[in-house]
């Protein structure tokens, strides 16, 4: 092994661009996400813009898109909360305006449902018997996923959850 540095590889403009349609081509990026791989390839500020500005134009990126794809994958795969994945959406640099419109589209029922299922798959697998402990991991947990503590304690205050399941 060489003692020097690992040295970013350094791409034309070109070249940039179809490694970038690719990227974006694989699945939703923002622009954020993009335009950290160019400079990771090694490109040039000024290459790095307008390679981003090609891509919006051929509509391999689209902000819009990328905030309800997160929004809705996080929601249906992972099981996240709003609280979560607006966090996601924040470091990944979307709009507050997106991010709102993209929550919105969570339908309220399947929100509830998911986290009733969320607490439910939890509650089986915690042997604590103490009523009060037992409620407080449970709403741990919940709330780590990102949901909202008063939805939390709305389910929990109307199930049996919250008691021992044995």
């Amino acid at each position: 092994m060489d003692d020097e540095p690992l040295k970013r590889k350094i791409l034309t403009k070109e070249q940039g661009i179809a490694k970038a349609r690719h990227f974006c081509a694989y699945q939703e990026r923002s622009h954020y996400e993009v335009r950290n791989k160019l400079f990771d390839w090694g490109l040039y500020p000024k290459d790095v813009e307008e390679i981003i500005s090609e891509l919006i134009l051929e509509n391999y990126l689209n902000e819009a898109r990328f905030a309800l794809a997160y929004t809705l994958g996080k929601f249906r795969i992972k099981g996240w909360g709003k609280h979560k994945i607006k966090q996601g959406l924040k470091i990944k640099r979307i709009s507050d305006k997106l991010i709102n419109t993209s929550l919105v589209k969570i339908d309220d029922d399947q929100y509830l449902a998911k986290l009733l299922e969320i607490i439910d798959k939890k509650s089986k697998t915690i042997s604590e018997k103490d009523p009060f402990k037992r409620r407080y991991k449970l709403m741990q947990y919940a709330l780590q996923k990102g949901f909202e503590s008063d939805l939390i304690s709305d389910i929990l205050n109307n199930n049996k959850l919250s008691k021992n399941n044995k």
